[in-house]
């Protein structure tokens, strides 16, 4: 992807959730970037229940900064998804380093209490 003209959902109508995010040139001067969502859902992968967690994406750059509204499309994803937090962290963390190629990420996914038990789970990788 060489601009932002390389961007497919930016500007579209998009009815469907992604199985990948998007990516632009990182400006210069920028060493760190913060996604927060607190609307991410899934489903428990033994009972099926819905999960609903809050998810904190922190990276640095390289080349690539993610463009958000394909980052939302690629959450909404897992609404049907039966995923453990722990693997939803993880899988996140590598679509992150996979396609925006950022010195590190670490995903920081926090699932609501069922059973009166919060799960927060974290996955940092580095290249």
């Amino acid at each position: 992807m060489d601009d932002a003209r390389d961007l497919t959902v930016l500007g579209s109508t998009v009815r469907h959730p992604l199985g990948h995010v998007e990516v632009f040139p990182a400006p210069g001067g920028i060493t760190a970037v913060t996604f927060t969502n607190d609307e991410l859902t899934s489903m428990c992968p033994v009972t099926e229940q819905p999960d609903l967690s809050s998810v904190v994406i922190e990276y640095r750059p390289d080349r690539w900064c993610i463009e958000s509204k394909s980052l939302k499309l690629y959450l909404w994803g897992f609404r049907d998804r039966a995923v453990f937090a722990e693997a939803l962290a993880s899988e996140i963390a590598a679509e992150v380093m996979a396609t925006a190629e950022p010195i590190d990420v670490v995903v920081t996914l926090t699932q609501r209490p069922r059973g009166g038990i919060e799960v927060r789970a974290v996955s940092h990788l580095r290249r």
